[in-house]
C-alpha cells in the first residue's frame, strides 16, 4: 500500500478520498462539486482524488468496484463511503456530520 496515502488518511484533519477514473461522465462532474466543497469547508477539509486507473493496488484495497466512489477518513478510520454523484449540499452535510 501506498505510504502516503496511509499517512494522508491518519491525518486528525477529515479527508475526503475520490476514486475516479477519466473515461467516468459523472466522475468528471463530480469534479466541480468537490472544488465548491473544498471552497466552502476550506482549511477543515483535504479532498484527494485517485485515478483508479493508476492507483490499481489502493482501489483494490478499499473494494472500489465502481467510480465515482467516495471515502471519508480520519485519524485512519473510514467515516463514511458512497458511489455516485451527490450535491455540494449533500456532501457538506454529510462531511460536517460525520467529522468535523
Amino acid at each position: 500500500m501506498n505510504d502516503s496515502f496511509e499517512k494522508i488518511i491518519n491525518s486528525e484533519k477529515p479527508v475526503l478520498i475520490d476514486f475516479y477514473a477519466t473515461w467516468c461522465g459523472p466522475c468528471q462532474m463530480l469534479g466541480p462539486i468537490l472544488k465548491e466543497v473544498k471552497d466552502n469547508l476550506g482549511e477543515r477539509i483535504s479532498i484527494l482524488k485517485i485515478d483508479v486507473d493508476k492507483n490499481q493496488e489502493i482501489a483494490s484495497a478499499y473494494q472500489v468496484r465502481g467510480v465515482p466512489t467516495m471515502m471519508l477518513f480520519q485519524n485512519g478510520k473510514q467515516l463514511w463511503r458512497q458511489s455516485g454523484v451527490l450535491s455540494k449540499e449533500e456532501l457538506i452535510k454529510t462531511i460536517i456530520d460525520k467529522s468535523i
